[in-house]
């Protein structure tokens, strides 16, 4: 199993250009933890939300990254 975080636009578009890229993990918990290090700078990048993926199934899906 692989996991990657899905970055998605405002109304949920996929974001693929540049260096979002996205990195694969071996699981949820590295996943979830490089998401708390680097939400910042995906933001910056122009990503709104992020989206779970557990190889192509969604885990969780449209995690706003705009602190509440």
């Amino acid at each position: 199993m692989t996991w990657r975080w899905r970055y998605e636009n405002a109304d949920g578009g996929e974001i693929t250009a540049g260096a979002l890229q996205g990195d694969t993990f071996s699981n949820q918990a590295d996943a979830e933890s490089w998401l708390g290090e680097n939400w910042r700078e995906l933001l910056e990048a122009g990503v709104e939300r992020v989206t779970l993926l557990e190889d192509e199934r969604p885990e969780y899906e449209g995690m706003s990254l705009r602190p509440e």
